[in-house]
């Protein structure tokens, strides 16, 4: 049996993601709300009826189990999780099959993922931070945008600015770019919300 074991772990807040590097070269960005509805205590594996309403969840902390695990304490209370190194391979290796199992279990149940949490009612409005020559010849230094329905990450954001023209899809090439949002660095899957500030900084040479 092959052993996978972790080379890094990160936890994306603002994304509600676990990142997950494993020294057999896979890499897996495990939604909060999967790994929430999809752990291992005997509460969760016991029951029949799935665990449901939790697409706003977020993990809190973790708490390393020795050298096998990790424990992840979730904003909604629930601590009881011990994810191993092979539990958490798993759940990235078979992710389609088991959320599409979740999710025609939870119609079974007549069951649903929950609303996601909207503080602000109407299109989510964003500020952008231009710090970048090529841009400002042609462009402000900043500007306030409204985001469409189906944009929702940087790397949506990013593709709605390169369709602004040729400049702007030269200026955007992410070998040459890095980006922050609200003042710490992200990444192309950051989930971009209203009164986000995200800023276009050069990568340094």
């Amino acid at each position: 049996m092959i052993e996978h074991n972790p080379i890094a772990i990160n936890l994306h807040k603002k994304s509600r993601l676990l990142e997950i590097s494993f020294d057999t070269g896979e890499n897996y960005k495990l939604s909060c709300e999967y790994l929430r509805t999809h752990g291992k205590s005997a509460e969760i594996t016991t029951s029949d009826i799935p665990v449901a309403g939790k697409i706003n969840v977020n993990i809190k902390t973790i708490e390393a189990q020795g050298s096998y695990a990790l424990r992840l304490f979730f904003d909604d209370g629930y601590d009881q999780g011990i994810y191993s190194w092979e539990t958490l391979y798993e759940l990235g290796e078979h992710y389609e099959q088991n959320w599409d199992q979740y999710l025609l279990s939870l119609e079974k149940h007549n069951l649903n993922r929950g609303e996601s949490e909207k503080s602000h009612k109407g299109p989510a409005v964003i500020k952008i931070l231009y710090f970048m020559d090529k841009l400002i010849q042609f462009t402000n230094e900043e500007e306030e945008l409204e985001l469409p329905e189906n944009i929702s990450t940087v790397q949506d954001l990013l593709d709605l600015l390169c369709k602004r023209g040729n400049r702007w899809e030269r200026a955007f090439n992410t070998d040459s770019i890095q980006f922050t949002v609200n003042k710490e660095f992200a990444e192309l899957f950051t989930l971009l919300e209203h009164g986000d500030e995200v800023a276009l900084i050069p990568k340094p040479k």
